[in-house]
């Protein structure tokens, strides 16, 4: 509903980079519209930019959350050429192109042409050490396996384990994969996650067969920008907090109300069938009050719901049915930086990291060389490890103390890598239930509860990683979408 000569009313719930970037789009198209707009976001938090926290400390570049992104999602690249920063985006340091893997306490690199854990070059996969015979035979099978008939959507961990076999899907996917979802690949949604999977398998007979097809038409077709090209990974070289600022910066007429959370969205008076409520000038035409533990009522034609699925579903709940969105669980996770001295570190990279399979038993789920993989995160005379903490089924470690937590990270640094140098410092960063498990069926509820919402909340869009893809580019890419959506 649109008061005719005056501006639309949008509250966004949640500032990060959803909310930000559905606020940067939404104000671009109102503006190719001739349409004005009050904008209003709201978080919790005393500063925009959710999980996105870089932090500048003796010269290094350190990410508290997310570290890069991926390079062929193109959502992320637009964004910064349109907001000027294309010359800061940098890719991994070409000498860090090996990755490894942990198997019985020893490092394998990962085998040449494996592509998310799929391969696609046969030879290479073949000599790896990281499977047996009979888990390399079963891999190969799926170059014969049928396919399976049924359309429906299936687990990740199910798919992988039919089409290439166990030994593929929790020696090599699983801990690769885990680093996006921290999941229980058992438990992911196929379709929600990996869509291209059964696409290849219905296409062309095999996943492998699907993979390599893939992968040759991605090196045809060179329609990624030079910036991509060079690596899988991007980021910013002064880190993520660059293109929070960036977007704080461009977003001028934005009202901003943080460190402070939505207590309650109710439906206007008049909008409710029947009312004869009187209502007041500031109401007027509205179809929501979005109340705020401030006290303060804020009045909104439309809503930007970014929040994470657990406190939407407090939201929400009162006006309708949210039952999908329950079905979402979150995983905790912690990452714990240590800076050391190279002098006195006494190891030299020759790759990127390792990630650490389930049945390892380690605490940490993977270690990225950060130092080594992006030469502007640190000086050149010191190193930078990160390691990571906590995945679906084993979350504890990530609420020990500190000083446990780092007695836990640095023995299995010491065990895998034989690292018993003292860290310059360390810093800790804990991410309580920050990481979204799409269930099987995902994809059809989050389409089911969009169609309730059009029906029943009209105005109200959801957007963010709890709904259509965790990664940054993704998030930026329903921002949007839910701006066009809004602004029809």
């Amino acid at each position: 509903m649109r008061r005719i000569g005056k501006p639309d009313r949008i509250v966004i719930i949640g500032g990060g980079i959803s909310g930000l970037s559905s606020a940067f789009y939404l104000q671009r198209e109102a503006e190719r519209q001739g349409r004005e707009l009050e904008m209003t976001i709201v978080d919790g938090a005393p500063a925009l930019g959710g999980k996105i926290n870089t932090l500048q400390r003796d010269g290094f570049v350190i990410e508290k959350g997310p570290d890069s992104f991926l390079a062929r999602k193109l959502a992320i690249i637009d964004l910064a050429e349109e907001l000027g920063l294309a010359d800061e985006l940098t890719t991994t340091n070409p000498g860090a192109k090996k990755t490894y893997i942990l198997h019985q306490r020893k490092l394998f690199p990962m085998p040449a042409g494996l592509v998310l854990g799929v391969p696609t070059e046969i030879g290479p996969f073949v000599k790896t050490g990281l499977l047996s015979w009979g888990g390399k035979l079963r891999a190969l099978m799926d170059l014969v396996i049928p396919v399976r008939k049924e359309q429906s959507d299936e687990s990740l961990g199910g798919f992988l384990e039919r089409r290439v076999g166990n030994q593929v899907m929790r020696r090599i996917a699983e801990p690769l994969l885990a680093g996006i979802y921290a999941g229980d690949l058992k438990k992911l949604s196929l379709q929600a996650t990996f869509p291209q999977f059964a696409a290849s398998e219905r296409k062309h007979g095999s996943l492998i067969r699907g993979m390599q097809h893939n992968r040759k038409v991605s090196a045809a077709a060179g329609a990624l920008p030079a910036v991509a090209k060079g690596g899988t990974f991007l980021t910013f070289k002064g880190g993520l907090s660059t293109l929070v600022d960036a977007l704080d910066k461009s977003l001028s007429k934005l009202q901003r109300r943080l460190g402070t959370k939505v207590l309650e969205i109710k439906r206007c008076a008049d909008q409710a069938p029947g009312s004869d409520q009187e209502v007041s000038i500031e109401a007027e035409g509205a179809r929501y009050e979005v109340v705020l533990d401030s006290g303060e009522r804020l009045w909104a034609d439309q809503i930007v719901m970014t929040a994470p699925a657990y406190n939407a579903v407090e939201l929400l709940a009162p006006l309708t049915e949210v039952s999908e969105l329950r079905l979402i669980n979150y995983v905790s996770v912690a990452n714990v930086v240590l800076a050391f001295d190279k002098a006195t570190f006494g190891l030299n990279f020759d790759g990127s990291g390792f990630v650490v399979p389930r049945s390892e038993g380690l605490q940490i789920t993977a270690c990225t060389w950060t130092s080594n993989k992006w030469l502007h995160s640190s000086p050149d005379d010191k190193v930078l490890l990160r390691c990571y903490v906590g995945r679906s089924g084993y979350e504890e470690s990530v609420k020990l103390p500190d000083a446990e937590l780092i007695k836990v990270v640095r023995r299995d640094i010491e065990e895998t890598m034989g690292i018993k140098a003292n860290p310059l410092f360390v810093e800790i960063t804990r991410l309580p239930r920050s990481m979204p498990q799409y269930p099987v069926g995902h994809v059809d509820n989050m389409k089911q509860l969009r169609d309730r919402f059009e029906r029943e909340l009209p105005g109200v869009w959801i957007t963010g990683a709890a709904f259509d893809g965790v990664g940054l580019p993704d998030c930026i890419r329903q921002g949007k979408e839910a701006a066009k959506e809004l602004l029809k």
